[in-house]
């Protein structure tokens, strides 16, 4: 363990990676639904300067995991074109697609979600960063965190989740496992992060959520 140090750090490591999407470095965040990769990737995001495209928001309820397509075509290939992307989020309430949204081609982007380490999308990620919170316990924040109303969805939704990771598992190739601590943050990188630097993020960025 190397001494604490602050999510800048980790920041200007991702920020100095090689392009892997025409001129975007794309750093790909995966874990269980409920293990915090929004809130993590919301404050790495903010130490990067960096925008954050959920896939919550590319997913629907009929396409948990069937988004590879429509990911590739609105924002894949216009970034790795240099182009803005343009691609409409999907509105879970309503259950369509809400107006139009532009990612810009940033120097570095982030995407977060269940299922952004898949085979598919790998070969673009500059990094893959694995949120290491166990399955169980980041499936009973996330139903704490929705309540009762939701307990059907979830209940489809941690089938699809395991039929998902049994095909097309993420963890394996993670560059970096991330850790809650009692202070933060922790992450291991390097070897496929079994082995490697691990560095802390103090209790200055706050206590993660689910």
């Amino acid at each position: 363990m190397e001494p604490h140090q602050s999510l800048e750090s980790l920041a200007r490591e991702l920020a100095a990676l090689p392009p892997s999407l025409g001129p975007v470095r794309l750093i790909g965040i995966d874990g269980h639904a409920g293990s915090g990769k929004s809130t993590f990737a919301g404050r790495l995001a903010e130490a990067l300067g960096a925008p954050v495209l959920h896939l919550d928001d590319v997913a629907t309820h009929e396409e948990l995991f069937g988004w590879e397509e429509r990911l590739r075509a609105q924002v894949l290939e216009p970034l790795a074109a240099g182009r803005p992307a343009h691609w409409a989020p999907y509105d879970w309430v309503e259950r369509r697609f809400g107006p139009e949204r532009v990612l810009e081609p940033a120097p570095v982007v982030l995407v977060e979600g269940v299922g952004a380490g898949r085979a598919a999308l790998r070969p673009r990620l500059a990094r893959l960063l694995w949120m290491e919170t166990p399955r169980e316990q980041s499936w009973q924040r996330g139903r704490n965190r929705d309540g009762h109303d939701l307990s059907d969805f979830w209940d489809g939704w941690e089938r699809a989740e395991r039929a998902h990771f049994s095909n097309d598992p993420s963890r394996p190739f993670a560059d970096t496992l991330v850790r809650q601590s009692g202070t933060g943050y922790e992450w291991s990188s390097g070897a496929r992060a079994t082995v490697g630097t691990s560095a802390s993020v103090t209790g200055s960025n706050g206590l993660p959520r689910a």
